[in-house]
């Protein structure tokens, strides 16, 4: 007797993506995931220029100031508790001298600036929420709380009809600045427990009809990869969530990950994948005795192995350069 154990989503035809594209990735902290394996197997990537973002409106605002290349200064930060912070920024870009800050910031937004307009063809979003926060004094939405107290802040959810209204200028904008793009949507399978398990099916439930809503407006750019169909109806069962049993498990990160693979590369691109991931992996291993003559016959023939992928693809070159020792 066959016994199915799982339910297959099915996934919608996506674009193929391909090492010599350029990717860039905006969003939840599931994009951080999806970045950093996409990297590791040799793809050309830009992930998260303002760090992690959640909700739809601040990813919008991020996108805008990336395609303008806004230039922040001293009064777009503010100081709190002895550091200085980007209401639209991850903490990560946070620091004690305001002028690094800024430095900081303007160097990778200009970096993205230039990615966006010239080389990325495929841009993928992941929303996380649909909530948002905005500064009671100012009305202002924020990307990061950035710790402050909740006090300070308004709370509300973003409706279908406002995520359309922000999205549907912005696509015309990103089409028109790179027509042969394509924009790849998931939602983070990552449930906001602090939410409440209502309103965060709620926020997903927004986000979702949302993006299938944008889908019938830009069918020919707009694809969709579901990433939290997969683990909450395809896995479904707490062997795949990390000890938290909110976040996805190691394992069921590699699954997501293999499904997303199997959709969008060809065979080719995933064989070359695997060779860069190995190459990735060997280059990570932080040896005993890195003076050794074992050691120095392991990094030659690793070189070898670099060099002759770069020359049959010259796309690699970039993506080996950052991790050569």
């Amino acid at each position: 007797m066959n016994v199915d154990l799982i339910t297959p989503v099915s996934i919608p035809a996506i674009a193929q993506i391909a090492h010599s594209q350029q990717l860039m990735l905006v969003g939840s902290c599931f994009a951080e995931h999806i970045g950093k394996w996409l990297h590791d197997g040799g793809f050309q990537v830009d992930i998260n220029p303002f760090g992690i973002l959640y909700n739809p409106l601040s990813i919008a605002t991020a996108l805008k100031e990336i395609m303008s290349n806004k230039q922040y200064h001293i009064d777009d930060l503010f100081l709190y508790r002895g550091l200085w912070h980007s209401t639209l920024h991850h903490g990560s870009f946070s620091g004690v001298d305001r002028e690094t800050v800024i430095a900081t910031i303007n160097k990778r937004l200009t970096k993205s600036s230039t990615l966006l307009k010239d080389n990325v063809d495929h841009l993928i979003i992941t929303f996380g929420t649909a909530y948002v926060y905005s500064e009671k004094e100012t009305g202002c939405i924020v990307g990061n709380c950035h710790k402050r107290a909740e006090k300070e802040f308004n709370r509300k959810r973003l409706t279908v009809e406002e995520i359309i209204e922000i999205y549907s200028p912005l696509i015309e904008q990103l089409s028109k600045l790179r027509p042969q793009f394509k924009i790849m949507f998931t939602v983070s399978p990552i449930r906001h427990l602090r939410d409440g398990l209502i309103e965060n099916q709620l926020s997903k439930a927004t986000l979702l009809l949302a993006i299938n809503k944008l889908q019938g407006i830009f069918p020919d750019i707009i694809g969709y990869f579901p990433s939290y169909e997969i683990l909450h109806d395809e896995l479904r069962d707490y062997r795949f969530y990390a000890d938290d049993l909110t976040h996805p498990s190691t394992l069921a990160i590699r699954y997501i990950q293999d499904r997303f693979a199997k959709a969008c590369f060809s065979d080719e691109t995933r064989n070359l994948m695997c060779q860069c991931e190995s190459i990735h992996k060997s280059l990570a291993h932080r040896p005993l005795h890195p003076s050794s003559d074992e050691y120095k016959c392991f990094l030659e023939k690793l070189m070898l192995k670099i060099n002759r992928l770069s020359e049959k693809y010259p796309y690699l070159e970039s993506n080996f350069k950052e991790i050569m020792p």
